[in-house]
Order: structure tokens, then sequence, then C-alpha cells
């Protein structure tokens, strides 16, 4: 507490001696502070020594007003300082970052601050002169790659009347702007991989629906004739782009235009801005879709088409359908029940209209399987509370929510599952004929081998394709507390091969160095210290030796029913050869 105290009073204190400079040193200082602390990315030095060159409402940049870095870390009186090696700038220690985001007022508008300079500089005729097919390069232009991809960040955060005037004059232009062919750059490389752009230009109503700028949106709708159920080059509308990122102002706002179709598709993937929304967690959004609900659920499925064109021609919009399936058979609920987000899973569930055990098609699950795979324990619940919610759905490879559940080791859903008497615990799926507590001893979950242990109905030495137990996989990537619960089990059998390399689990477990493991194992009386790999001959000490493994040879010697002199089949070695 008395280091923070001092930390604070030094901060304070060099602030003072900063401000108390000459103007223009004062202004250079400050502004370098305010720069690096609301940066939304490391800064290169010529990045930050022309944002700070830039007079707000000018109409170019005057090169002689661009200050060396010397000047400027000699103006913030050693608060700052190069990353050496990477030409960033930085400020001292992650302290002064704490200090300045607490003392706020040091910058008076510092969101709306920046946003201006940036569109400034967008706006400057050096910049616009630059086709949006040609390539300025850093060293003329070091700024546009950071002002391009951040205005409208900084626009949404604080938002100014200049800011507003600045960014539609680099709106109505923006078609052939260079900065949109950075930004789009940059939106398609933080696409999914699915989501493949054509040459299609990004429009300004999607630019500003991306960053979130409701006051900007509405103004450019009330000033062009704009198709806002129009694509861009990946396929999306306006509204989705809105609904992804969860720009509840810009969503209000196209949902009030007579023409907007909310139930849209984007090309890509088929998703509607229910979809992403759902999937993104963007829960306001999902309620704004919901509340241009105006008939009754029950009547869409015989009246759609009627509906959907009264509604159109009534109140301007369209029923938002729940339960739109993208390109992949996933609806709202799979998405929203994938990623955990358990309030618009309450929401969607609050629908009379939402299916609630719907199959994608990609990989056949339904939502409460996708909710099991992540762990999702909340959601789960919600959906097993339902009549018509099969907890024991198998996908296309028979895997079940608990099968799922079990592999990715989440405890607590595979508790739940098991609470329920329609779910079977020792399904094997159809590609490798493994069973939930196979995955589960693999990947060393020993909470969820102890649950499936405790139940009656799974085999613990349930085999696979190619013979495998659970024990063997426990054995072979030394799960040693998996391998005591599962030994504890009297009907094992712990010496089982595997069919297709003819080895048993004491045979891994020596040939990988799991010393405490063998020493497991041999407490078995059921186990042989001495059962040869078929095909090789090789026994659990020759591998042990083979692999230099002391400690495993000496536990092995120590049993006498262990034969030191056996020679394996393929090179005639012994174990001391």
């Amino acid at each position: 507490m008395e280091n923070a105290l001092d930390l604070e009073g030094a901060y304070g204190t060099t602030l003072g001696r900063i401000k108390a400079q000459g103007e223009e040193k004062a202004r250079l200082g400050m502004a370098l502070l305010m720069w690096i602390s609301h940066s939304r990315r490391p800064l290169q030095v010529d990045e930050i020594c022309h944002a700070i060159a830039i007079r707000i409402g000018s109409n170019d940049l005057n090169i002689d007003d661009i200050p060396g870095i010397s000047t400027l870390l000699g103006c913030c009186q050693g608060l700052a300082t190069v990353e050496g090696g990477t030409s960033t700038i930085s400020l001292i220690h992650y302290t002064l970052q704490e200090y300045l985001c607490k003392h706020s007022d040091l910058f008076n508008r510092a969101h709306a601050t920046i946003a201006e300079t940036c569109l400034t500089y967008l706006n400057f005729h050096h910049v616009k002169d630059f086709a949006s097919t040609l390539h300025p390069g850093p060293r003329r232009t070091p700024f546009l790659e950071y002002s391009s991809l951040y205005w409208g960040i900084y626009m949404r955060m604080e938002l100014s009347d200049r800011g507003k005037t600045y960014a539609l004059q680099l709106l109505s232009q923006f078609d052939g702007h260079i900065s949109t062919k950075t930004l789009w750059k940059s939106i398609n490389g933080g696409l999914p991989r699915y989501m493949y752009p054509g040459d299609k230009p990004f429009p300004a109503l999607h630019c500003v629906s991306y960053f979130g700028i409701a006051e900007v949106t509405d103004t450019l709708i009330n000033m062009n004739r704009w198709d806002l159920n129009g694509a861009d080059g990946a396929g999306t509308t306006p509204l989705i782009w809105a609904a992804r990122h969860g720009h509840e102002g810009v969503v209000r706002v196209l949902l009030r235009q007579r023409q907007i179709q909310p139930d849209r598709q984007d090309a890509s993937s088929g998703r509607t801005a229910l979809s992403w929304a759902a999937g993104n967690g963007c829960e306001g959004v999902v309620k704004l879709l919901f509340g241009r609900q105006f008939l009754n659920p029950r009547s869409i499925g015989q009246l759609w088409g009627k509906a959907a064109r009264a509604v159109d021609v009534i109140f301007g919009w369209r029923y938002v359908n729940p339960n739109s399936t993208c390109n992949y058979g996933r609806t709202p609920l799979s998405w929203a029940a994938s990623n955990g987000h358990e309030g618009i899973v309450k929401l969607l569930l609050g629908r009379e209209d939402v299916s609630t055990d719907t199959s994608d098609t990609t990989y056949g699950q339904t939502p409460v399987s996708w909710a099991a795979e992540n762990g999702h324990e909340g959601v789960v619940k919600l959906l097993l509370e339902l009549k018509d919610v099969n907890p024991d759905s198998a996908d296309k490879a028979g895997r079940t929510p608990l099968w799922y559940a079990s592999q990715n080791g989440h405890e607590r859903t595979v508790k739940l599952l098991l609470g329920r008497e329609d779910v079977s615990a020792d399904t094997s799926d159809t590609t490798y004929d493994r069973t939930p507590i196979s995955w589960a001893a693999e990947n060393g979950h020993e909470g969820v081998v102890k649950l499936l242990l405790e139940l009656k109905d799974v085999n613990p030495d349930s085999v696979d394709k190619a013979g495998r137990t659970p024990l063997w996989y426990a054995a072979q990537n030394g799960h040693e507390r998996t391998v005591k619960l599962l030994l504890g089990r009297e009907d094992l059998k712990p010496n089982t091969p595997d069919t297709e390399y003819s080895q048993t689990p004491l045979l891994l477990a020596a040939g990988r160095g799991h010393e405490r493991i063998v020493w497991l194992l041999l407490g078995r009386k059921d186990v042989n210290p001495d059962t040869p790999r078929s095909g090789y001959g090789q026994t659990p000490l020759s591998l042990a030796a083979e692999k230099g493994h002391e400690g495993i040879v000496k536990l092995l010697l120590g049993r006498e029913d262990v034969n030191p002199d056996t020679s394996d089949t393929k090179y005639g070695e012994t174990p001391l050869s």
C-alpha cells in the first residue's frame, strides 16, 4: 500500500513538471501520454510522431510540425520509452497505465480527440489522393493503418459533433478511399475461415454498422437511399454486422426502417442476425430482434407466406424466425448453447415456437450435445428440464452428450447427465467403439472416471476396435490416479493386450517410463509381469531396459516371476544384452 502511494505521488509530481514546461512542450508531453495510454495496440514511433503533428480540422499535414522522438520523450519527463528492437513506444511501467486510467480527467475528451485526429488525417488531401487500389507505403503514410482501423472505435466510445462531421466527410467518398481497403483487409483477416470475401466494396453503411456508431448510421440512412439488406464483399448485411458485435444502438436504428429484413442470411455461412447475436452472447440484440414480434407464433407455421407479406406491408418488418438454420444446420439455440450464453438460452426457451432438440446437419449434434461438449453446466441444466429434449441423443458418429462431457473432463456436467435415468452411461461411438469411460481414462479425467465407475452398467473393461481398454489408455499416458481407480475394480482384467500391437498396460507403462503405474500394476495378482509382446517377444523388462528406465528395471527384477534372460523373437536379444 505504501509503495502504491509513493508511486502515485511520484507520477503526480512528474506530471506537474510536464505541465509546468513551456506551452508547446507541455502539449507534446501530455499528447504523447494520452496516445500511449489510449492506444488500441502498441504504436510505432513514426505513427505516434505523425499523430501528434496532426492539427484537427486542417486540410493536410505540415511536415515541419512532425516532432522527433527524442523531443517527445524529453517533453514527457521520462514517463515513456522506446521498446528496444520493436520501435514501439510505451509507458515506463504498467502502474503508470493504471494511474492514467484512474485520473482520466488529465486528458480532455481523449477518445473524441483521437477520433477527430484520425478522421482529420484520413480526410487529408494527400491521403485522399491515393486510389483504393494503390499501396501508398508506410513511409509516406505511417498513420494510415491505425487511423483506418480505429477511428470508428474511438468515435463509438465518445461521439462529438465535430467528429461526426469529419466522419460523414470521409464516408461520402468511402467507396474509393484508401482507408476502405485497409479496414476491409483487416476485417477479412478476422473473419472465420469459411467466410471468403469477394471483390464487392465495403459500403459506408456497413462500415458504421460494423463500428457500431448509431448516430452516424441514422444520419447516413436519412441522407441517402440505401439497400439496407444489401451484402458487402463478405455477403454480410449492415444488420448482421451490428448484431454480430452487439451494437444495440445500430440494431435499433436499422430495425426502425420499414424495408429491413431481419431474417436475411449472410451469403457465406447462411447465418442471420439472430444467429450471430445468439452465438456471440449479445443478449440485448436478441431482445431487440424478438421485439419485432407481432404475430402469434403458433400461426406462423401455417401462414408463413401470407403472414410475412402482411407484416411487410403493415409494419415494415418481418417475423424473426428463432429456428433459422445456417449452412451447417445449426439454429440460434445451438450456437448459444455451444458458447454457454445462458441468458440467451433462457430467452430462446421462453418462446413457444423454438425447437429445442434440432440436430445440425454437419455433425448431428443437438443443443444439449454442444453445451455438454463445452462444459456449460447451466445451459445443460436448462435444457434437461425440458420434456422434448433427449439427453441421450447420439450424433452422426454415435457420440452422446455424456460421451462429449466425459471426453473433455466436464465433471459437473457428467454428474448432471448421470442423474437422468434415460441416459446410457456406456454407449460406444460408431467410429472407434469407445465409451465415455474410455475417453475419460485416456485424458486423465479422474473425477469423471470415478463417477462412471460407481455405476453398475458401466463396463470398466470395455474394448474399442483396437482392443484397447480404459486401463490401457490410462497406463499409456501416465495417468496414475486414473490407473489406481480402475485397478480398484476387482472385475477388471488388467493384463488385456490391444489387438493392434499386442501391448498390455504393463508393457506400455514400462516402455514409457511410468514407474508409479508399473508399481501399481505389479500390485495386482492377475498381472503377468513377464507377458511378451506378440510377434516381437519383448517383455516389460526388455522394453524398460532398452529405454533406460532404471527404476522400472529394478522393480521388475525384484519379482521372482520375471525371467531376466528371456530373449525377444525379433533380434534374439535379452534385457541384459
